[in-house]
């Protein structure tokens, strides 16, 4: 087995290659929460949500989120009569957030709730949130700090950002299910996702760094040059104090990386890397990748 650590676009990618390479039982996920937001009374957790949708078929892959050929009437009807629904919630995508949240304010673990929905929708991997109590990642603007989906989704990632904030009332652990899926597991793998905002809050969980420390790791480096592939991570690094690139994102990760993946036309020199092409815009390219990455974990 292997188990990723996800966000919400770049690993997912990956994860589209390895379930054409993997018998799908063997892949497990621990995904980001802490862009996780209530909305309209309902729970949005849009990386948990992404990768299910991914395995169960549904994905919109032009966006890489939410439910292909959705439909948003709901959402229409809710700013037309004057809600602040800034994220645009397709109908069926919806349906799941209502779910998800009744299942949590009648006291459901989100661990269990992932789990009654990846059921139902079919999906045969083991998917799992970070943690089950609530992590909010926070921007600091000269407005203050607001949720990281205002900072993305409302205003489009063009405020400039000062600071990075982890905000919670109880220090996230771990749970259980994830360290037992890390402790079966052969490799670790980092998929490219946002380092700051997707993967490190997963490390920051009390006992993953423990869990990980004698597993291969794997990590893929999200940046070209200074440029991540996609999403805001440059901006992210910097105001967290790490150069927006690959050795960046090594040195972000402080030392967990056995071996690191860069893609082929990455200008940056990292010491003792691994190339591939990394730039998965199709299905084919995302499968290649994974072929290659399963061969290290293999390989040990």
């Amino acid at each position: 087995m292997i188990t990723f650590l996800s966000g919400g676009t770049g690993t997912p990618k990956l994860l589209r290659g390895m379930q054409k390479v993997m018998d799908r039982h063997e892949i497990s996920v621990i995904v980001n929460t802490a862009e996780d937001i209530w909305i309209s009374g309902n729970h949005i957790s849009p990386d948990l949500d992404t990768v299910m949708y991914l395995f169960a078929g549904i994905l919109n892959t032009d966006t890489w989120w939410g439910v292909r050929n959705d439909s948003f009437t709901t959402h229409d009807e809710i700013t037309r009569l004057g809600m602040d629904e800034f994220i645009a919630i397709g109908d069926k995508d919806r349906a799941v957030h209502i779910a998800r949240g009744e299942m949590m304010r009648n006291g459901m673990r989100l661990t269990n709730a992932t789990k009654i929905l990846c059921d139902r929708f079919g999906v045969r991997e083991n998917v799992l949130p970070m943690t089950d109590t609530e992590v909010t990642t926070q921007v600091k603007t000269a407005l203050g700090l607001i949720h990281f989906q205002e900072y993305w989704v409302r205003a489009k990632g063009r405020i400039e950002i000062e600071q990075v904030v982890m905000n919670y009332k109880t220090p996230p652990v771990a749970t259980e299910e994830g360290i037992a899926v890390i402790e079966a597991s052969t490799a670790v793998v980092i998929g490219p996702s946002n380092p700051i905002t997707s993967i490190s809050p997963i490390l920051a969980c009390e006992g993953m760094r423990r869990a990980i420390r004698d597993k291969l790791v794997i990590t893929v480096s999200p940046f070209l040059g200074n440029s991540p592939i996609s999403g805001p991570a440059g901006a992210l690094m910097q105001a967290a104090g790490f150069e927006p690139s690959s050795q960046g994102t090594l040195d972000c990760y402080e030392g967990i990386t056995d071996i690191f993946v860069q893609d082929i036309r990455d200008p940056v020199r990292v010491d003792n890397s691994v190339r591939f092409d990394t730039l998965m815009i199709s299905e084919e390219k995302s499968i290649a990748l994974a072929n290659e990455i399963l061969i290290l974990a293999k390989r040990g």
